[in-house]
């Protein structure tokens, strides 16, 4: 098997930011969904990073796409979700295939690159303490700094943060207290750490690598105030999408998009405008801390 990357670091010193391919082939219909990966990659290019989307093409792990092959991720219908179990898979068949959280942040180490930007990440369903998201053991075994807008709003986020902290990954608040709600900028929950700065973050990353820690480290920055979806607002939204699909019998890998499809219909598209600009916001913040640990390493 022969994997490479589209990006050649050698040819600039910028560095490199990972955007995960999911929201495109899965999140958005065509043409918005082309729209935001193109929009995500200009925000980390604002900032003097270098955007790197991930994903498989024709069994070739890929870091770093033309526009060509975004295009293709957003219009072609045989794009597979990939998580880290079907990683394999999708190689040995030479498929092509949208990365997840998890599988994002698996590649994005194995080409080197340090800091990964992404909407929120999956965790501990609600009402299921057995259905856990693979982002979660990802994070615990896999060093990438995430910036994400906390874990989606849908699940059970005080079992979420309590894995995280059985597992050993350090969740930071930017410019935060509290862990963000994802649609809101506040959960009641507790951050480990507080820090107002890329600068600060970085110093953070630089400690663990001198200890010796190998896991993920989770960067949560709240949507911005203008787009934010007070809880008041999305909860009922969110209660009545998880009786609905109990009442379906939906679980397993389509519990997560169903949700968020609905959700989306029931708040009259507020809750997608809200997704994508925390989506936009984490990738400029991405940018900044990529930056900042480029400047001493």
């Amino acid at each position: 098997m022969r994997v490479e990357s589209q990006a050649e670091p050698e040819k600039s010193r910028a560095p490199r930011v990972a955007l995960e391919s999911t929201v495109i082939a899965h999140g958005l219909p065509y043409p918005h969904n082309l729209r935001l990966a193109r929009r995500l990659e200009a925000r980390v290019r604002e900032v003097g990073a270098e955007p790197a989307t991930i994903a498989i093409l024709h069994g070739e792990l890929r870091a770093g796409l033309t526009d060509a092959e975004l295009h293709h991720l957003a219009t072609a219908s045989n794009i597979r979700k990939v998580s880290r179990r079907d990683l394999p898979i999708v190689v040995a068949q030479k498929g092509d295939g949208a990365t997840t959280v998890a599988s994002t942040m698996f590649i994005a180490h194995h080409f080197g690159i340090e800091v990964f930007a992404t909407g929120g990440i999956g965790g501990v369903h609600r009402g299921a303490v057995f259905d856990i998201s693979a982002d979660l053991p990802e994070l615990a075994r896999t060093p990438v700094v995430v910036v994400c807008a906390g874990a989606k709003a849908i699940l059970d986020l005080p079992a979420t943060l309590e894995w995280l902290e059985t597992h050993g990954v350090t969740v930071i608040g930017y410019g935060a207290d509290e862990f963000p709600a994802f649609y809101s900028r506040q959960s009641g929950l507790p951050v480990d750490v507080r820090v107002d700065s890329a600068a600060e973050v970085a110093a953070i990353v630089r400690a663990k690598r001198q200890l010796g820690m190998q896991n993920g480290l989770l960067v949560c920055v709240p949507v911005p105030a203008a787009a934010e979806l007070p809880a008041p607002v999305v909860e009922p939204a969110i209660e009545q999408a998880l009786r609905e699909a109990e009442s379906r019998g939906i679980r397993g890998k389509a519990l997560t998009p169903f949700l968020l499809a609905r959700v989306s219909e029931l708040t009259g598209e507020a809750s997608m405008r809200t997704n994508l600009a925390l989506l936009e916001n984490n990738a400029y913040v991405a940018a900044q801390i990529a930056l900042a640990l480029a400047i001493e390493s």
